[in-house]
């Protein structure tokens, strides 16, 4: 494998994911409900959604069929909040939405999981300290066990049982990003060495049909799995869901010197776009 630190600096992030949908005024309103997302940009086919000046989800009108489970593509789009109480916060708006919503306790950090009107998965979660994680044979140790969802909300200074009373949700707080994508592919062994050979991304933990991946000993700016899609190759048409996703890095030299000879790669001066194996469009955007 490529040595990453080459290809691209520690510093790289997630961007903005962009998503294809053919009810664009509906999921527009649903992400405003849900996040608190505000209207960045907008015309009559594409919305740009995020908190604080800082997009977080395109939405892009497209006349085209629902991806199916097994294709490859998105599953799901993360979103970052900066404290645990900012979490509980969302979780008693959540609550009071009335929507069906899964957990996960990872050990790095507590994520609660749900669905958009279109089948697109979003994890909402929030981050343990980063010296509160541990490590084994260079591997960040993480697992899925319950949340304690009352104390999340008590560190909001909410109560589960008078959630009905809890202050109306003021929207994302400043500080919200995407904190990582998790894709479907084919292989995750192959995810695996495309990603770190064509981005420079850190293998953190290898689960065998699930691989996380990142810059900067993060815990995972990239999941990759094969639950679902085992074996699939790209796509031969277009649908729904997925149409691209963005990081962010503060020097795009490395990784347009790594990709030189590559012919498949679009360079627009301060971006650089291509394809992964199972065809999820990336687009690596140079900030100032």
């Amino acid at each position: 494998m490529t040595t990453p630190s080459l290809i691209l600096p520690a510093i790289t992030s997630v961007g903005a994911v962009t998503l294809l949908t053919a009810d664009l005024p509906r999921l527009q309103t649903f992400y405003g409900s849900l996040l608190g997302l505000g209207v960045l940009a907008e015309t009559a086919e594409e919305v740009t959604l995020g908190a604080h000046g800082t997009p977080l989800l395109r939405l892009r009108a497209a006349d085209l069929p629902p991806a199916s489970v097994s294709r490859p593509g998105l599953y799901h789009t993360a979103f970052l909040l900066p404290t645990r109480a900012d979490l509980g916060r969302w979780l008693a708006h959540a609550a009071q939405m009335g929507l069906r919503i899964g957990s996960g306790d990872h050990l790095v950090s507590e994520a609660f999981y749900l669905s958009d009107p279109d089948g697109n998965g979003i994890e909402v979660y929030a981050d343990r300290p980063r010296d509160t994680w541990t490590f084994e044979n260079g591997q960040v140790q993480m697992d899925t066990v319950a949340v304690d969802s009352g104390a999340v909300l008590s560190s909001a200074g909410l109560n589960a049982g008078t959630l009905a009373d809890a202050p109306a949700y003021a929207g994302a707080p400043a500080g919200t990003v995407l904190g990582h994508v998790h894709l479907k592919v084919g292989s995750a062994e192959q995810a695996a060495r495309f990603y770190c050979d064509t981005l420079g991304l850190d293998l953190m933990a290898d689960l065998g049909s699930a691989v996380f991946m990142s810059w900067g000993g993060y815990h995972h700016h990239v999941g990759l799995n094969e639950w679902h899609t085992r074996g699939q190759t790209a796509p031969q048409t277009p649908a729904l869901g997925l149409d691209e996703v963005e990081f962010l890095t503060p020097d795009l030299a490395g990784l347009r010197f790594h990709l030189k000879d590559q012919i498949d790669v679009q360079d627009s001066g301060d971006t650089l776009g291509l394809r992964d194996p199972w065809g999820n469009q990336i687009t690596v955007r140079q900030t100032a």
